[in-house]
C-alpha cells in the first residue's frame, strides 16, 4: 500500500440486516489531506466513519488506515490503533457528568500511563488548541454554548496527538458566524499540525473553507472524487444540484 495514503477502502459492503446502506464502495484518503465527505440523507456518510474506525462490522470488504487492516485487529493491537486517530461525534457526544476538562482526559487515562497532573495540564493545552479559555476546563458541557462544546470535543479528539481526525457533523447546528470560525479553526489545526482530516458534513460552506477534495457518497458508493471545481463540472443529477443551488454558488463566490 502507498505510504500516500492514510485511509483505504475497498469493496466495502455495510447493512443493517437486509438494508444495504454500502455496496462495493472504493476510496482513499490521502495523507495530509481534508477529505469532505458529502451525499443525499441516509446515504450512509456516518455509517462509513463508524465502519472504517471499527465501530460497525462490515458485512465484506478491506478497510485498511495507515496500511494496517483495521477489521483484523482485536484486543490491544486494535486499541494501539485506535490512539492513531481521534474522533469528533456528530453531536460532541461529551459525558454530561464530567466537566470539560475531564471529558478531554478521557482518551488519556483509557489508552496513556500519565500523571494526573501531566493529564490536566495536557487537557488544558488541548482545549486552548481548540480556542477554548483556561476557565472552561472546570465547568460542565450543559455550561457551555453550542458552539463551545463542539470545541471541547475537538480537543478531545486531539487528546492523544493523533495523525488522523474523523469529524462528523463538526458544524451541525451552528450558527453561521460560529460555524465560519469553527471551520477556520480545523483548517489551521490541519495545516499547523500536518493532520489527515475525514470530516462528514453537508454544509457546503464547510466544503469550501476546508477540504482538499470531497468524496459523494450515493446509489450505496462513492459516485465521486474530486476538487469542488472539479466536482461542479461532474453531470451527476444530486452533485449538479448540491453545488448549482443557492448555497453552492454562494459558497463557491467566497471561495473565489
Amino acid at each position: 500500500m502507498s505510504p500516500e495514503i492514510a485511509i483505504r477502502v475497498r469493496g466495502l459492503k455495510t447493512a443493517y440486516g437486509n438494508h444495504v446502506v454500502h455496496e462495493n464502495l472504493d476510496l482513499d484518503v490521502r495523507a495530509g489531506e481534508v477529505m469532505g465527505v458529502i451525499g443525499p440523507s441516509g446515504c450512509g456518510k456516518s455509517v462509513l466513519l463508524r465502519a472504517i474506525v471499527g465501530l460497525k462490522k462490515p458485512s465484506e470488504g478491506e478497510v485498511d488506515v495507515f496500511g494496517t487492516d483495521v477489521m483484523s485487529l482485536f484486543g490491544e493491537d486494535y486499541a494501539t490503533l485506535q490512539k492513531l486517530w481521534g474522533i469528533m461525534f456528530q453531536d460532541g457526544a461529551l459525558f454530561s457528568n464530567l466537566t470539560v476538562q475531564e471529558n478531554v482526559m478521557v482518551p488519556m487515562k483509557e489508552h496513556a500511563d500519565l500523571p494526573l497532573k501531566l493529564m490536566k495540564e495536557l487537557a488544558d493545552q488541548k482545549l486552548k488548541m481548540s480556542g477554548l479559555e483556561a476557565w472552561t476546563g472546570c465547568k460542565y458541557p450543559s455550561d457551555l454554548s453550542g458552539g463551545m462544546r463542539k470545541r471541547a470535543a475537538l480537543a478531545r479528539a486531539m487528546a492523544l496527538d493523533p495523525p488522523l481526525l474523523f469529524l462528523d457533523e463538526p458544524t451541525a447546528g451552528l450558527d453561521p458566524i460560529t460555524a465560519t470560525g469553527f471551520d477556520q479553526l480545523i483548517r489551521e489545526l490541519q495545516k499547523s499540525l500536518g493532520l489527515t482530516v475525514f470530516l462528514v458534513t453537508h454544509d457546503v460552506d464547510t466544503l469550501a473553507v476546508t477540504c482538499d477534495r470531497i468524496a459523494v457518497l450515493g446509489e450505496q458508493k462513492v459516485i465521486a472524487v474530486g476538487t469542488m471545481d472539479e466536482l461542479r463540472r461532474e453531470p451527476h443529477p444530486w452533485i449538479q444540484d448540491y453545488f448549482g443551488g443557492p448555497r453552492g454558488r454562494g459558497a463557491a463566490m467566497g471561495a473565489g
